[in-house]
C-alpha cells in the first residue's frame, strides 16, 4: 500500500541511520519499526495503577505547622542576603 507519511525530524534521522547501518531500504526500516511498535501494543498487558499509600509524617514536637510559611520566608530572606553579600 502506498501512502504519504510526515515524520518528525528526529525520527527521520534515526530511520536514515538504520538504513545506512543495516544496508536495507527505507521502506524495510519503516515497516520493521512499525511492526515492532504495533507488536508492543498488542502483547503489552495493562499494568496495575500506581497507588500512593499515605502515612502520617507528622512534625517534630514543638514545630507549629501553621508557621511554615514564616519559616520559608525567613530561609529565603537569609539566602537572598547571603547572595547579596557575596556580590
Amino acid at each position: 500500500m502506498r501512502t504519504t507519511l510526515t515524520l518528525d525530524a528526529d525520527i527521520a534521522r534515526e530511520l536514515q541511520a538504520q538504513v545506512r547501518k543495516r544496508n536495507v531500504t527505507f521502506k524495510e526500516v519503516v515497516n520493521t519499526a512499525l511492526r515492532a511498535g504495533l507488536a508492543m501494543n498488542i502483547t503489552t498487558h495493562p499494568q496495575k495503577p500506581f497507588r500512593v499509600l499515605p502515612h502520617h509524617g507528622g512534625f517534630r514536637p514543638g514545630t507549629d505547622p501553621h508557621q511554615m510559611n514564616r519559616i520559608a520566608d525567613e530561609l529565603e530572606d537569609t539566602a537572598t542576603m547571603n547572595r547579596v553579600r557575596k556580590s
